[in-house]
């Protein structure tokens, strides 16, 4: 079956419609609503904690560290449910793929165990 670009128009339509949409809403508000502008009001405000010192202070790279191991060993989790819904489906080729899925999973997981990235000093 042959594509032509007739084929693309509700797509076109679709996309034009969301930004206009999202456009239009950013002027209106802007337009309507209150614009009241102080110094207090202007000032940060994180929590009702108020704002001291400098905001750019170091800290130690293991959170960012942990926070992508977390979300590396999180999306597996992504993986692993369809599987487990469709196992029987899948057969033995979908086993054999999620074992061979499983054991890269675990050698990246005693790699970082070997390199100690999960402890703290």
């Amino acid at each position: 079956m042959q594509t032509t670009q007739a084929d693309y128009i509700p797509i076109l339509m679709q996309f034009l419609l969301a930004v206009g949409f999202v456009v239009t809403t950013i002027i209106i508000s802007g337009l309507l609503g209150p614009s009241r502008k102080s110094r207090n009001k202007d000032r940060n405000f994180e929590c009702g904690i108020e704002s001291v010192g400098n905001a750019r202070v170091p800290f130690s790279v293991k959170y960012f560290l942990v926070a992508i191991l977390f979300v590396l060993f999180d999306i597996e989790v992504i993986f692993l449910y369809p599987w487990a819904v469709n196992f029987r489906e899948m057969g033995m080729e979908g086993l054999i793929k999620m074992s061979v899925f499983m054991v890269l999973l675990l050698i990246g997981f005693f790699y970082i165990l070997k390199k100690k990235a999960l402890e703290w000093e």
